[in-house]
């Protein structure tokens, strides 16, 4: 792609927003910047980083209508809005990020590995880097796991890697056409962000866009969306929990396994028991993981003997400590109901459960039978705690408002006996009450301390 004197807004000017603004402005485009609502303090501060940059704020419709060619849009902005349907109209170009990189990997030659699904990504991304590094492989982390994928270009100086390992978000995946990764997975699909689509399908359809290309696909055989996402002629690697699959659970024999499709046979790949990680959730993602590794050629002996010594992502059932034989396990990150469901399900012991903060739209009603199954009580938190209430109900154990995540920790703590586990899952965005996932986290590991 010849970005040289394209005339292209970038909207949003957070992270990925001046990640767009560097690469492009090197790449010879004509840059302006947008965000809805800009204060002189940030206007300042980009400014310094960006010579002569011209700043565009108020309705977007306004600033497009200044002749730009491309609008370059943050993940945080949705191009669903009549304003950039108009500009499309009038043949104006809309991209992101993983957009703009997809172009020049392609013309370079890197590998690609991509991953997206409701819940696990971060999880499966950061195992498939390791992997990959322990390897011995030039290896990219990036995405929406925390490096904006053009910062971690131009950190490069456009030097080719081995691998590029992507975590995707639904929103980064919209307006992203040319990816072709050399393996790609969907872990899975459970509602969030609702309040950006039209229903649970509309975002699957989004998620479904990382399978583009002609490379393999990693599914999940226990989801009823990723069973569909299945693509005609290409071949799939199918992991699952259930049964016999390319990768599978024997839980019985508690061993993951693979199925050889020539032969039929069944070969141990590790005992369950020596993956680090807790639950029964990430058994899955380690076998997704394995499977996206030997897609692009990894090493099957090399890639048992380094997932024995991943020890897993903060703020991820993270087991924080225990005080007179009751454990505390820290999933702050489990931001969404299928997140939320996936570390309650993995955990075997009786468990207090701290939920609530922002719902962002979603239907609290599929933890009601899991609740009623694995929990003695619910401590519910923050702004959307009376609809998890209404949704809850029925679910036959106590639910118990709480003022702040230090009650929260206190009343769990007071009804459980040894041998519990309390675990703060929320199932819901932090913004309400805390600065973001971590902030979260560290409220409740002080709570904890103060026992």
């Amino acid at each position: 792609m010849n970005w040289q004197n394209k005339k292209i807004l970038v909207a949003g000017l957070g992270g990925t927003g001046l990640s767009m603004i560097a690469f492009l402005r090197q790449a010879g485009a004509e840059v302006a910047a947008y965000d809805a609502e800009l204060k002189s303090e940030r206007v300042a501060q980009v400014g310094a980083m960006f010579d002569g940059l011209t700043f565009y704020t108020g309705e977007l419709k306004n600033a497009l209508a200044q002749g730009f060619d491309i609008l370059a849009l943050s993940p945080g902005i949705s191009e669903r809005t009549p304003e950039i349907a108009a500009f499309k109209a009038k043949g104006g170009e809309v991209l992101g990020d993983i957009e703009i990189l997809a172009r020049t990997l392609n013309q370079r030659g890197d590998k690609v590995i991509a991953i997206t699904g409701s819940n696990g990504k971060t999880t499966v991304t950061s195992l498939v880097g390791y992997l990959c590094i322990k390897c011995g492989w030039d290896t990219v982390i990036a995405g929406n796991i925390g490096t904006p994928v053009l910062e971690a270009e131009l950190q490069r100086g456009g030097k080719k890697a081995d691998v590029w390992v992507l975590e995707l978000s639904s929103f980064q995946l919209e307006n992203t056409e040319s990816l072709r990764p050399d393996a790609a997975t969907v872990l899975n699909i459970s509602e969030d962000h609702l309040d950006r689509y039209d229903n649970l399908l509309d975002y699957a359809h989004t998620k479904d866009k990382i399978f583009r290309g002609e490379g393999v696909q990693v599914l999940n055989a226990d989801d009823v969306f990723c069973k569909a996402m299945k693509r005609a002629n290409r071949t799939a690697k199918w992991f699952s929990l259930e049964h016999e699959a390319d990768y599978w659970l024997d839980a019985a024999a508690g061993r993951l396994k693979t199925s050889e499709a020539d032969s039929g046979e069944s070969e141990t790949l590790l005992a369950a028991a020596d993956i680090p990680l807790q639950g029964r959730h990430n058994q899955a993602n380690v076998l997704a993981a394995l499977a996206l590794c030997e897609a692009i050629g990894l090493p099957r002996n090399e890639l048992l003997k380094h997932v024995q010594t991943f020890q897993g992502l903060p703020h991820r059932v993270e087991k924080i400590g225990e005080k007179n034989g009751v454990t505390f396990i820290d999933d702050s990150k489990g931001t969404n109901v299928g997140a939320t469901a996936a570390a309650i399900s993995g955990l075997q012991n009786p468990l207090i459960v701290i939920l609530g903060g922002v719902g962002k739209g979603q239907d609290f009603t599929p933890l009601r039978e899991i609740v009623r199954q694995k929990a003695k009580a619910v401590m519910l938190i923050g702004v959307d705690a009376p609809q998890i209430r209404r949704d809850l109900a029925g679910c036959g154990v106590d639910l118990i408002d709480c003022a702040g995540m230090e009650e929260a920790v206190q009343n769990a703590y007071a009804r459980a006996v040894e041998g519990d586990i309390v675990l703060l899952s929320p199932a819901c965005a932090s913004f309400d009450m805390f600065n973001g996932y971590a902030h979260r986290s560290e409220v409740f590991i002080q709570a904890f301390e103060n026992l």
